[in-house]
């Protein structure tokens, strides 16, 4: 885009009906690019343009300011002030207050309303509209008198208000009129996937279903609302989240042209039928389509400004790509999500559906889906229409690391504001860049969503540029720097580590990675004071959250050694409390099934017959598993049931970067598998044989020798500098085998530092493991002992002890199992 003969527009007025983010983006493009003309803008909300793809945060902490954009210098706002009529002759503007504004070129960007279905009772006391933030200063404040509340559409919008909804600690319903959530981003699998992980967080969902009236209470206040069946779903809140219609209104009055479903029609540069007035965002028809998204609308403004400066840019479509994380789950869709062939990868267990649709002879990337595990997102949406640079079931797990280098200059990286991989590269190299956040100062590429950003970190990358390790926006330090600011200055909260040393309120990245450090230098029992808001879903709960919404519960069994009276207890704990019961690969007993509600109960009766957290959900030691050694074995040469036991009593509660795994087998017949562990013991003659950086796993890996023939003594000393000097170095989410193979110089580096001392931190190491040892107490029983603890194992918070009623089992081989609805996936 490049304005023609570098006209200023001098002299020239411009006036913007609205004031939201398309006609921020328009202004501050003008005054960028040197317009010189008057530009004023006439905004109806009480406030100028802000952040509305971060709407949400506002009820999570940030602040009207926080999400105001910075008014672009020499533009007069004028705020409140509703434009209501336009006088094409005399090229004037009227507002409601009586106002009158001349123009010489006028640009419509009122954006849109939100579509509120006609139904009886729409208008009632506690009907709201989720498109503001007065919108959301009024839900906020209903809320306080308020125990459940719904939201009727569960598209994007939909369940972000059903986020701030259940944010605001109320029980919360999504009502969805077609056959899945989300149906214009995923197809039935990706949204059945997506149900799954939202009603695992205790939300309700109903699709396939209408709004046949809202029914007012004895207050005359929102009581319930009917479906189409009959059925009522109480509540005092209804929030209006199923889609939205362009307010086209201004351009009718003055007899402009609007599309048959809505929308002022403009050409590609964005001009209508008279040529002294544009429309930008969601109330212009561009391309024979009304965009919604964030992306689009920015380059709509872009390309009008560019037309106004007498350029010749043109808008022809645009990249409708989505990414975002909805109440903590990742979900994306871009490009043509039916045609030609496709293929699909789906997890169950995990929750994770991934699904690429390729050309008919697998050669061309058409589109894809990802519910669950957005990560090959950034990749993969540049692609789209391009030859694929590898098979498609490659692609599914390929981080951005393997296609970055391949990008051609023309693929959009960005699309919210239409930077290319070309412009990225051409800045890096003319500017010298070095960082991702100077890659945002110069393109804006990574600014408004966000979802690019690991696509710039890549790209710098293969640019040949060394960039940092910062977790994420809000640190500018690795996890390993992190580590040692807490351990060094003793810092105990993570808000005190934020405000003296990041920035911001936190993410999903940084918090639980932050709680794990807290946790590692025992910083007390994770569910205390702001810890608890800082886990992740499974350790809210201390239990791994199960497809159905249900929790395992997995009671430490140390060297898979276990009495007949305590294996009596598990059996009858998952007799009473109805739960299904299998032998785990780790040696020990899952009980499957409970729901929230239920585990205080069922751990009080494990506790008080001596059993103890696994930690099964969390990042930390999970279980040492281990033949029955010479003891019992003729061939085993060493006690190894007696020294599992002794490791895993040492490390329980070990909090780390990843999950932990160890093993110990008696001798060289290997039965206890220690070479496929993190850390893994086989008996010699002569003592004891350590291996570690194993795993199973998705990339298998076979753990390294690290030293032989050490007595037992030694072997315990040397795998707790092992650990120590993981927890302390390794990246967020790093499992020791890719530690052990990023440590510059590999396997002989740690040797030397945590069996021969080079760096002289040895004895500091086991000082460590030895505190942890000492002060470890069990999460569980620590938790039962708490009445504050115990208040959060509820399935609805305005109905302490009732059970989720959507969570039903069956029968099968005389156990449990969950009622599912049925997935399936069919090929394109």
């Amino acid at each position: 885009m490049n304005a023609a003969n570098g006209s200023t527009g001098s002299g020239k007025r411009v006036v913007v009906a609205g004031y939201g983010p398309a006609a921020h983006r328009l202004a501050e493009t003008l005054r960028g690019r040197g317009f010189a003309g008057p530009i004023t803008m006439l905004g109806e909300e009480p406030r100028s343009a802000y952040d509305r793809v971060a709407l949400t945060s506002y009820l999570d902490g940030k602040t009207a300011e926080d999400l105001t954009y910075p008014v672009p210098a020499g533009i007069t706002p004028r705020l409140g002030a509703r434009v209501t009529g336009i006088d094409r002759q005399a090229r004037l503007v009227t507002t409601e207050d009586g106002h009158a504004e001349p123009y010489d070129v006028l640009v419509l960007a009122t954006g849109s309303s939100a579509f509120v279905p006609p139904v009886p009772g729409r208008d009632l006391p506690g009907c709201f509209v989720y498109r503001t933030i007065d919108d959301l200063d009024a839900i906020r404040e209903a809320a306080r008198g308020a125990s459940s509340g719904i939201v009727v559409g569960g598209g994007l919008l939909g369940l972000e208000a059903a986020e701030a909804l259940r944010g605001l600690g109320l029980a919360t319903h999504v009502v969805e009129m077609g056959p899945w959530l989300m149906p214009r981003q995923v197809d039935e699998g990706g949204g059945v996937v997506l149900r799954r992980h939202i009603e695992a967080l205790g939300l309700s969902v109903h699709t396939g279903a209408g709004v046949a009236e809202i029914q007012p209470g004895p207050d005359g206040r929102v009581a319930r609302l009917v479906k189409p069946d009959g059925e009522a779903v109480e509540a005092q809140i209804v929030v209006f989240s199923a889609g939205v219609r362009p307010r086209d209104e201004l351009a009718r009055r003055a007899g402009l042209a609007v599309g048959e479903r809505g929308g002022v029609v403009v050409d590609e540069g964005m001009r209508t039928g008279d040529p002294s007035i544009y429309a930008i965002g969601e109330c212009a028809l561009a391309a024979g389509t009304v965009y919604g998204l964030a992306g689009p609308c920015f380059t709509q403004a872009e390309v009008a400004a560019d037309r106004i400066m007498g350029g010749t840019a043109s808008f022809t479509g645009a990249d409708v790509s989505t990414k975002l994380k909805l109440l903590g789950v990742d979900v994306a869709s871009f490009g043509s999500l039916d045609g030609g062939l496709d293929v699909t990868f789906m997890d169950p267990v995990g929750g994770v559906y991934k699904k690429l649709f390729v050309s008919d002879d697998a050669r061309t990337l058409l589109g894809g889906i990802c519910v669950g595990d957005a990560e090959p997102y950034a990749a993969l949406r540049p692609l789209v229409g391009r030859e694929l640079p590898a098979s498609p079931t490659e692609l599914l797990f390929a981080g951005t690391a393997a296609i970055s280098a391949d990008l051609p200059d023309d693929a959009q990286v960005c699309s919210c504001n239409n930077v290319t991989t070309g412009r990225v590269r051409q800045a890096i190299a003319e500017e010298g860049l070095t960082d991702v956040q100077g890659v945002k100062r110069c393109t804006r590429a990574g600014t408004t969503c966000g979802s690019c950003v690991p696509m710039l970190r890549q790209i710098l990358v293969s640019s040949g540029v060394d960039v940092g390790k910062a977790m994420c926006e809000h640190f500018p330090h690795s996890r390993a720097e992190l580590y040692d600011i807490v351990r060094v200055r003793g810092i105990t909260t993570f808000s005190q580590l934020v405000a003296e040393h990041g920035t911001g309120r936190g993410c999903g990245v940084c918090k639980p990675a932050v709680a794990s450090i807290l946790a590692s230098l025992g910083g007390g029992h994770i569910l205390d004071g702001e810890q608890a808001a800082l886990q992740d879903t499974n350790d809210h709960f201390l239990a791994n959250i199960q497809r159905n919404g249900t929790y395992s519960v997995v009671p430490r069994i140390p060297g898979g050694e276990i009495t007949p009276e305590k294996l009596i207890v598990i059996g009858e704990v998952a007799r009473d409390f109805g739960l299904y019961t299998k032998i785990t690969g780790g040696q020990r007993i899952d009980l499957l099934g409970a729901r929230v509600e239920q585990l205080p109960a069922i751990w009080k009766r494990l506790v008080d017959a001596g059993f103890e957290s696994g930690h099964a959900y969390g990042k930390a030691l999970r279980t040492v598993k281990s033949c029955v050694g010479s003891t019992w074995c003729r061939y085993g040469v060493q006690d190894s049931v007696g020294l599992a036991i002794a490791l895993e009593l040492r490390y329980r509660g070990l909090r780390s970067p990843h999950k932990l795994k160890s093993a110990v087998s008696g001798c060289a017949r290997e039965c206890a598998e220690a070479r496929s562990k993190d850390f893994g013991v086989i008996a010699t003659e002569q003592g004891w044989n350590l291996y570690v950086g194993g795993n199973g796993g998705f990339k298998p890996r076979h753990a390294d020798l690290l030293a032989a023939d050490v007595p037992t003594g030694e072997l315990i000393r040397i795998i707790d500098r092992f650990l120590m000097f993981y927890i302390r170095t390794a990246d967020r989410l790093q499992r020791t085998a890719a530690w052990v193979e990023s440590l510059d110089g590999g396997l002989d580096y740690l040797r030397e530092v945590i069996v021969e001392d080079s760096l002289g931190i040895c004895a500091e190491l086991e000082d460590q493991m030895e505190r942890h040892a000492a002060y470890y107490a069990d999460e569980w029983r620590a938790t039962i002992e708490d009445p504050d603890k115990l208040r959060r194992f509820v399935s609805f918070v305005n109905a302490p002890g009732v059970p989720d009623p959507s969570i039903s089992f069956e029968t099968e081989r005389d156990q449990i199992k969950p009622v599912l609805i049925p997935l399936e996936v069919t090929r394109s």
